[in-house]
């Protein structure tokens, strides 16, 4: 098993967490009804975290939500957790093994909340501290860098979503997701091509926004992880004060801006560091005209919706920076200074 493989695991994983989890996801919304919840406040670290900023978004849109992601440090190392009331406490972790996403949820159940655990071991800690677990489904993950468990969290949270809202439609476009994603991982050959043009780069940004702000941290940190590329992650419209004044010729802005609510600014942004700072643009999108604005790109089907083109997008980003990887002659699969599971407190 490698990170090769894995990353194309994921289409088979998420038909597999879609139709093993729907009955215990219409549990767990019914319950969130039932309780009357108002707010959602969600622990994570890592990747997982990236996970956290997609449900900011979805969570809020969709279902009108407050989300608010966790302090453990608060809960931890000063003791002084917030007040939670009539609120749904959910830790994502891909092992379950995070002491201080633990303590998050146990001290919310302690204020007599609602604890939910989007976890891929099923026994573990965080789990075993949960009102509820939803269960990733997405076998063994024995690569450093989370793909498949990532692409499994952001689905769980759209199963969530989609229930919570009885929105039928909604459900139709989740059982296209792994065919969504099949054509995003036939792009392997292009994206490993052009991922030789950057095998030099040590600096890069990461866009995203709305929806994909997630994506973008998320590219970022696998850069980071597997590359050891100074990668720093924004939104397209944070970047425009202080950061822009990195942009010199050439620069390499790594971008996702699919179809959606925030593709006109996005395309205002990417226009302008294009053609008044001559920045390198790699762009993953369903958008012609982002597409157009790339010295590469990689496009992803055109009927993906914005809502769901996160879990899409990544696949792109993961392959890029797999090749890229190899490309700077650095091994994928072990990754210096990190391991698996970090656990903190």
């Amino acid at each position: 098993m490698s990170l090769y493989t894995e990353i194309f695991e994921q289409p088979d994983r998420l038909d597999a967490l879609l139709s093993l989890q729907r009955n215990n996801v219409e549990k767990i919304a019914h319950e969130i009804r039932a309780r009357d919840i108002q707010s959602i406040y969600l622990a994570a670290r890592g990747t997982s975290d990236n996970a956290g900023r997609y449900a900011n978004y979805l969570l809020g849109a969709f279902n009108r939500f407050p989300v608010t992601l966790a302090v453990p440090s608060l809960f931890t190392c000063y003791q002084q957790p917030p007040a939670l009331r009539d609120t749904l406490i959910v830790g994502i972790s891909q092992s379950g093994q995070s002491p201080d996403i633990v303590a998050v949820l146990e001290e919310g159940k302690r204020q007599g909340n609602l604890t939910l655990a989007i976890t891929n071991v099923a026994e573990s800690p965080l789990a075993k501290a949960a009102d509820f677990v939803l269960h990733l489904t997405a076998g063994p993950e024995l690569a450093v860098a989370a793909t498949k468990t990532y692409t499994a969290e952001l689905m769980a949270l759209a199963m969530l979503s989609v229930t919570l809202s009885s929105d039928k439609n909604r459900w139709n476009e989740l059982e296209k997701v792994s065919g969504w994603m099949k054509d995003a991982l036939n792009l392997d050959e292009a994206v490993r091509i052009a991922s030789q043009r950057y095998r030099y780069i040590q600096n890069c940004v990461t866009l995203g926004r709305g929806y994909n702000y997630s994506t973008a941290f998320e590219w970022a940190l696998k850069l980071k992880e597997l590359t050891y590329i100074v990668a720093e992650p924004f939104s397209s419209a944070d970047f425009q004060h202080g950061p822009l004044a990195l942009v010199t010729h050439g620069f390499p802005i790594l971008t996702v801006a699919p179809n959606g609510g925030v593709l006109d600014s996005m395309l205002s942004a990417l226009t302008r560091v294009k053609k008044e700072l001559n920045a390198e643009l790699v762009v993953i999108s369903n958008s012609h005209q982002a597409l157009q604005l790339a010295e590469t790109g990689f496009a992803i089907s055109s009927q993906v919706p914005e809502w769901l083109s996160p879990i899409i997008c990544i696949a792109p980003a993961q392959l890029f920076t797999y090749h890229l990887t190899i490309a700077k002659g650095f091994n994928p699969d072990m990754p210096r200074t990190i391991s698996k599971i970090t656990e903190t407190s």
